[in-house]
C-alpha cells in the first residue's frame, strides 16, 4: 500500500507556527511511515517532512491576500497532485474539497478529511461525490453531513514533541488565530476578572486585522496581557508548558481544536467554551473545564486542582498519533477492498 498525502500548496509541512492542516500531514505522513507504509506528500517545496516530497510550488505564500489567486493556486496543486499520485499511488488522499473534483478522471480511492466547518454549500457539494471516503475530525462535525461513506477520526499528535511540564507559573495562555471566532477578546475578559497574567500567541490574518486593532491591541498592556505573535514549536513548548492553564473561548462550533491536545500534552489543563467538538477533546475535571461562559472560565482558573500528570496521560491514551494512523491505515485497507 502506498498513500499520496496532498497538502495545500501555501504552508510548509510541517509548518513553522500557524498550520493546523499541515501539522496533521506531518503527524499523519511520520506515522505511516513508522508503520512501514509508503509515503508521497505533496505540498510546497519548503516542507521539510521526513517523507518523500513533490511539489510545483517551491515556495510558501502565508498569510493569502488575494483569496481568489489562492483559490485557483490549489486547485492547480490538487489537480497535478491527483494526477501525478494517480500514476505510483493506491490512495490519494486530499485534505480540501476541490481535491476530490478530480475523482472523476483517476482510478484510484479518493479519501478527504473534512477540516473545516459543516456549510451546507459544501455538504452538496460532496453529495457529488458519493465514492469518496469522508473522514470527519470530531462527531460534532460528523453528525452534520449526511455522506454515505464518513467516518470520525480524532487528531493525534506526537507527544514526544512537547515538554511535560509539572511546576507551573502563575499565567494562562492563549495560543490560536486572533479572531472573533477564536474568543480573543474573552481571553483578556477572564484575565481582568482574575487578575492572573495572559500571555496570547497567533497570528493575525489580514481579515481580522481591524478586530485586533480595535479590541484586542488597545487591552495589551505587556503586564496583565501580552501578545508574544505567531508561536513556533518551541515557543508552544514554553507558552503551553509553564502555563498554569490555556484558555480556548470559543465562539463557533470547532471542528476539532489542535492546539487543545497540544496544551494537554505539556499537562497543561484546557478552560474551553462548550462548542463543537470540545467535549470530545477536554474531559471535564480530568484534562480541563468545559465552561459556559466568562464567568464560568474565570472562576475554574481561580480554583484549578488537577493534575498534570493526568492531563498528560489522558492525551497519551486518546490522542496519539499512533491511535490516529491505525484508524487512517483500516480505512484505506477498507477503501481498497472495496470491488
Amino acid at each position: 500500500m502506498k498513500i499520496a498525502l496532498v497538502a495545500p500548496p501555501f504552508i510548509a509541512v510541517p509548518p513553522s507556527d500557524y498550520g493546523g492542516i499541515e501539522l496533521f500531514v506531518a503527524h499523519l505522513a511520520e506515522g505511516l511511515r513508522k508503520a512501514r507504509i509508503e509515503v508521497v506528500v505533496y505540498a510546497n517545496g519548503q516542507s521539510t517532512v521526513s517523507a518523500e516530497l513533490r511539489s510545483i510550488y517551491e515556495h510558501s505564500q502565508w498569510p493569502i491576500k488575494v483569496p481568489e489567486h489562492a483559490w485557483i493556486r490549489e486547485l492547480d496543486h490538487n489537480s497535478w497532485a491527483t494526477n501525478d499520485a494517480a500514476k505510483v499511488c493506491d490512495i490519494v488522499h486530499v485534505q480540501s474539497a476541490q481535491g476530490i473534483a478530480f475523482s472523476r478522471f483517476v482510478d484510484r480511492k479518493i479519501v478527504l478529511t473534512l477540516h473545516g466547518p459543516h456549510e451546507p454549500w459544501l455538504s452538496g457539494y460532496y453529495a457529488h461525490f458519493p465514492d469518496v471516503h469522508y473522514v470527519c475530525i470530531s462527531d460534532a462535525q460528523c453528525k452534520k453531513e449526511s455522506l454515505p461513506k464518513v467516518r470520525t477520526i480524532h487528531h493525534g499528535i506526537d507527544t514526544s514533541l512537547y515538554r511535560f511540564v509539572a511546576q507551573k507559573q502563575q499565567y494562562l495562555s492563549f495560543i490560536g488565530r486572533i479572531a472573533p471566532v477564536k474568543g480573543t477578546h474573552l481571553a483578556i475578559d477572564v484575565a481582568r476578572r482574575t487578575g492572573i497574567p495572559l500571555k496570547i500567541a497567533g497570528e493575525v490574518q489580514p481579515t481580522n486585522r481591524d478586530y485586533f486593532e480595535k479590541l484586542i491591541k488597545p487591552r495589551i498592556d505587556g503586564k496583565l496581557v501580552e501578545y508574544v505573535g505567531p508561536a513556533d514549536l518551541q515557543a508552544k513548548n514554553e507558552l503551553l508548558g509553564n502555563a498554569m492553564a490555556m484558555l480556548f473561548p470559543i465562539q463557533w462550533g470547532e471542528p476539532f481544536g489542535l492546539v487543545m491536545i497540544e496544551a494537554m500534552a505539556c499537562g497543561t489543563p484546557v478552560l474551553a467554551m462548550l462548542g463543537g467538538s470540545v467535549p470530545e477533546v477536554v474531559c471535564d475535571g480530568v484534562s480541563g473545564y468545559i465552561c459556559r461562559s466568562v464567568r464560568m472560565m474565570a472562576q475554574a482558573a481561580m480554583n484549578l486542582n488537577i493534575d498534570p500528570a493526568i492531563v498528560r496521560r489522558y492525551v497519551e491514551e486518546n490522542f496519539s498519533i499512533e491511535k490516529m494512523v491505525r484508524q487512517y491505515i483500516a480505512l484505506y485497507q477498507e477503501a481498497l477492498n472495496e470491488s
